[in-house]
């Protein structure tokens, strides 16, 4: 302990022995003194000088061992229901700070205190899961970004010294170069959709809500993927209500309808279906997605919607992990709501709810 601490809580305790001291002194004091009146009205005693001398004494001998004994309480009481949880909740938060993101604080020991600080320690604790949480997201976003980024680069600078060859085909020239282009345009869509996610989750994007007719929308959008379907020979079938408006952000609403397409198409095998309906349900304007992929199975789809996750090692060369992520900011961002039913082998649906206009 420094001596400056040292010097504080000598002061501290001269203090509150003082202040005890002037206390009990006013309360003894008053107490005796209206004792000795009493009794010498009721008895008819005379004070002496040598009594109220003697009776002084006697009170100030009081009046110290009962301000020392106070003391010596209070001091027992204060390391006992203060000193001790707050020198916990201390080094709890110095652990805390230091980057031990497990530390907890038995709030079974502080319950007993019943001092306020049971509730300190659980609000404590609970912060400690969301640091603990931020730091896992944390750690994993910079090392998948930087996995993610290494991937493309690492394409583009094999096939870059490939066509450095002097004695190179046409016909590998031409490979590598579309190689060098598709492994550029996932490097730029990433690094896009990581802009787009920063900016929502900094809040850097607010929503600008306007009406407009949500069933040319999720036309528009489907009828982008048309290449995408024809070459893999998949059936589309629609269902969708005519003239349903929201009133919503068109241009982040966009996002959802595409990724959601994008992911339909691009999980179910050649040959199968994917289905686009959209209904009302009273107030409400529901959208689903429904695909004859692979499914999902029930681990994956509790964290589908976190950054970077791909469940599958197999389909990371089909995305970045970041398509359902921009969805589900967006549908928090605007209000909306969005529910997944998946069963492995079987295919998926995504439904979406938000308010009409």
């Amino acid at each position: 302990m420094s001596r400056d601490k040292r010097i504080r809580r000598v002061l501290k305790a001269l203090n509150n022995f003082l202040i005890f001291f002037l206390l009990v002194g006013f309360i003894v004091s008053c107490c005796t003194m209206l004792f000795v009146e009493v009794m010498s009205r009721t008895m008819g005693l005379e004070l002496t000088s040598e009594n109220i001398a003697a009776a002084a004494k006697i009170t100030m001998l009081n009046v110290i061992l009962l301000t020392l004994l106070l003391t010596l309480c209070d001091i027992i009481r204060r390391r006992l229901t203060v000193d001790r949880p707050v020198k916990t909740i201390l080094n709890a938060g110095r652990r805390l700070t230091g980057g031990d993101f497990t530390v907890r604080i038995d709030t079974k020991k502080m319950s007993a205190l019943d001092d306020g600080f049971e509730e300190i320690a659980e609000c404590f604790n609970k912060m400690a899961e969301e640091l603990s949480h931020t730091e896992t997201l944390r750690s994993d976003f910079v090392a998948n970004v930087s996995h993610e980024l290494k991937t493309p680069l690492a394409v583009m600078q094999n096939y870059a010294s490939l066509l450095a060859s002097p004695d190179l085909e046409e016909e590998k020239r031409v490979e590598y170069a579309r190689g060098i282009s598709d492994a550029s345009r996932r490097l730029a869509a990433l690094i896009t959709n990581i802009l787009r996610l920063t900016k929502l989750e900094n809040q850097q994007i607010t929503p600008s809500f306007e009406e407009y007719d949500l069933s040319e929308q999720l036309c528009e959008c489907l009828l982008g993927f048309e290449d995408a379907w024809e070459k893999k020979g998949l059936e589309i079938e629609t269902d969708i209500e005519s003239d349903v408006s929201i009133r919503s952000d068109a241009e982040m609403m966009s996002l959802v309808w595409n990724n959601l397409f994008s992911n339909a198409i691009k999980f179910t095998e050649s040959g199968g279906t994917v289905s686009l309906t959209l209904k009302t349900e009273g107030e409400y304007a529901v959208v689903s997605v429904r695909d004859t992929g692979c499914g999902i199975s029930r681990e994956v789809g509790e964290r589908m919607f976190d950054k970077f996750y791909q469940g599958d090692g197999s389909r990371a060369t089909q995305g970045n992990g970041l398509g359902l992520a921009l969805v589900k900011r967006v549908i928090d961002i605007t209000g909306s709501e969005i529910s997944v039913e998946s069963e492995l082998g079987k295919g998926t649906t995504f439904t979406v709810r938000t308010r009409r206009s």
